[in-house]
């Protein structure tokens, strides 16, 4: 049976590169993105395989639901949900049109796409998922000197750590794995959109992220870090996420109390 990998944002950046790598890898792929010209170039540079495109707008409910409805109909081995966007800006500043999209395109897709394929995979005994998120998805408690400002940016990708290792749960035993990839800056156009120049700021290829993702999913990794050399730092998070959810109580902590 040949495998089969959707991949959203496939047009540029790590989304491009997880559609080169698996084509290499002799997957027939579906590739998703806004601009149609990129697709059909990507297409038709790739002539191995079969390429299916779809030219889908994730930041509207009609470009969700139609990628949804591939993601239930086809017997997907992979599905890459990369698509995005960045909109670094402060909450008061952010214009509702952006962070609607930003909330659309890297929260409320993912969510969508991963629950409509979960089923025909669980059902198949086999398959991946793999949500582009990012190390800023750690930036939280970052004080006020950290810039640019992002609030809803860290927050859609924290949620996609969140959701990615509630899901992986669920899914143990399954045969369906759930992978978060967090890269660090990666060298791709994706910032020069947002009008910000990284030229001086050291950065990953793409390829390495890619390279690093598939390889996170032959380990079992559920949250991979590519620019990570010590993962006791990770496992140190996770642990204390645990303990402050271990830690609550039903009676009021003494802090709050009055005096």
């Amino acid at each position: 049976m040949s495998k089969l990998a959707l991949v959203t944002g496939a047009t540029s950046g790590i989304g491009k590169a997880f559609a080169e790598r698996l084509a290499a890898d002799g997957y027939d792929l579906i590739i998703v993105g806004r601009n149609k010209e990129r697709l059909e170039e990507f297409a038709a540079n790739h002539t191995g395989v079969n390429v299916r495109t779809v030219a889908a707008d994730l930041s509207t409910d009609d470009g969700v639901d139609t990628v949804a409805e591939i993601c239930a109909g086809e017997p997907l081995t992979m599905l890459v949900n990369n698509a995005g966007v960045a909109h670094y800006m402060p909450l008061a500043e952010l214009p509702a049109d952006k962070a609607r999209e930003l909330v659309h395109v890297k929260v409320v897709a993912p969510t969508m796409l991963t629950r409509a394929v979960v089923a025909g995979m669980q059902e198949r005994g086999e398959g991946a998922i793999v949500n582009v998120a990012g190390m800023i998805a750690f930036s939280g408690p970052a004080d006020k000197s950290v810039m640019p400002r992002r609030a809803v940016y860290a927050g859609s990708l924290a949620h996609l750590v969140a959701m990615s290792q509630t899901l992986g749960a669920e899914l143990a035993d399954t045969g369906v794995q759930v992978q978060v990839l967090c890269p660090g800056v990666v060298a791709t156009e994706f910032h020069t959109r947002q009008g910000l120049d990284m030229s001086v700021v050291p950065r990953m290829s793409a390829e390495d992220v890619v390279t690093a993702g598939l390889r996170g999913l032959e380990l079992g990794e559920v949250v991979c870090a590519p620019g990570v050399e010590d993962t006791a730092l990770l496992d140190a998070v996770f642990r204390a996420d645990l303990d402050a959810f271990g830690g609550q109580s039903p009676e009021l902590a003494s802090r709050y109390r009055s005096s």
